[in-house]
């Protein structure tokens, strides 16, 4: 958690001062995923975010956006596995892929096509995700 809390202070992440009506659960049970420790760290502490981490702009979707946002998109109910967590900004979701054996991937896929085979690992964990662009990894390089 030391690495996440760090980006969080370096690039201001709006710090959530009340309690949200949607729960943790409401949303793995949507979801039909148990979210990773850090990002629910994240989702309980931390508003959603838009802006540059490093050379990339990503758009990370508030615990309240979720389940509706996904909804919009039918990113779950297409995706197996797979929950829309943000955006870049540019037609393309950021997600949180979870497989067979719990091992997790986050992901940057098109909004457009809702297939995994278009699915580009941004990292493998959210941690490891904002690490990645906070070093300026860029996801196409």
């Amino acid at each position: 958690m030391e690495d996440l809390e760090k980006i969080i202070a370096k690039y201001s992440f709006p710090k959530r001062d009340t309690a949200s009506h949607v729960k943790i659960d409401d949303v793995e049970f949507y979801a039909n995923l148990k979210l990773p420790e850090d990002y629910v760290f994240y989702l309980k502490n931390y508003f959603g975010i838009d802006q540059f981490i490093g050379v990339e702009f990503i758009n990370l979707w508030s615990l309240e956006e979720i389940i509706e946002t996904n909804k919009g998109y039918h990113i779950v109910e297409k995706m197996t596995g797979t929950i829309g967590i943000g955006s870049n900004g540019s037609g393309e979701f950021i997600g949180i892929e979870i497989d067979q054996f719990d091992q997790v991937k986050i992901i940057l896929s098109p909004f457009m096509d809702l297939n995994s085979k278009y699915n580009t690992e941004i990292g493998k964990s959210f941690t490891d995700f904002l690490v990645r662009l906070d070093h300026k990894i860029e996801w196409f390089s």
